[in-house]
């Protein structure tokens, strides 16, 4: 199936199976009236919230983690358009995007050029439907670029990276080596085991609003760190 009908047939994918939702304390800037990020995003009443793996398996679909906003993204994006310095008229990377929400704050917030990846293609299509839908654009960057040498960006921004040992400790290799080359690397995550620790590099936690069914709680408190000086 050629690229451009395997996009088309995930966009229509995830406008059938999600809505489109707003997500809490994300206000995008410079809009009249105040308008708050908005992704497609699965709760109780669409399709694939109840939807299980091998439902899942048969259509060819991974487990949808670009179907919810994830707290330690929901904070790396809070950071970012509260301090809209960090990305303006900066190149950005969002890694592991899912959604594509952190990228978004990015390009609202100012940012010249924001690439997203993933290694879950299906996330292409999340990201720029979620794009569209907060009238800004992102750039597509496929394939594991954990494989790689970092981009050449200005800032790389990641949520929710280190919630498995032996994965945690590539991204954050990774990071580092992004910021040994002057690369300004953010990472956000609530608390998970393999979270970086202590206050250095700290640049913010914020209490996020997410889902027994999610999350196990009703509220995460998620850390933001600046890698470049963890």
């Amino acid at each position: 199936m050629a690229a451009t009908d395997t996009l088309a047939r995930n966009r229509a994918f995830i406008a059938a199976n999600t809505r489109l939702a707003p997500v809490d304390g994300l206000p995008l800037p410079h809009r009249k009236p105040l308008e708050t990020l908005r992704i497609w995003q699965a709760d109780e009443i669409t399709p694939i919230w109840s939807a299980t793996e091998a439902d899942l398996d048969r259509q060819g679909i991974e487990p949808p983690f670009w179907a919810f906003p994830w707290a330690g993204g929901q904070a790396v994006a809070r950071l970012i358009l509260e301090q809209p310095e960090i990305v303006r008229g900066k190149r950005v990377l969002d890694i592991a995007c899912g959604s594509g929400m952190v990228g978004i704050a990015a390009a609202a917030a100012g940012a010249r050029e924001v690439w997203v990846n993933d290694i879950d293609p299906i996330c292409e299509a999340a990201a720029q439907l979620n794009a569209e839908a907060n009238g800004v654009s992102l750039c597509w960057l496929a394939g594991n670029l954990l494989d790689r040498a970092p981009p050449d960006v200005d800032v790389i921004l990641a949520g929710d990276i280190f919630y498995e040992m032996t994965m945690a400790a590539r991204f954050l290799q990774w990071l580092k080596q992004a910021a040994a080359q002057g690369v300004a690397a953010y990472a956000g995550d609530p608390g998970r085991a393999y979270a970086p620790e202590g206050e250095a590099g700290l640049m913010a936690e914020y209490e996020i609003a997410t889902t027994m069914e999610l999350e196990s709680v009703e509220r995460r408190r998620a850390r933001v760190w600046n890698i470049s000086v963890y």
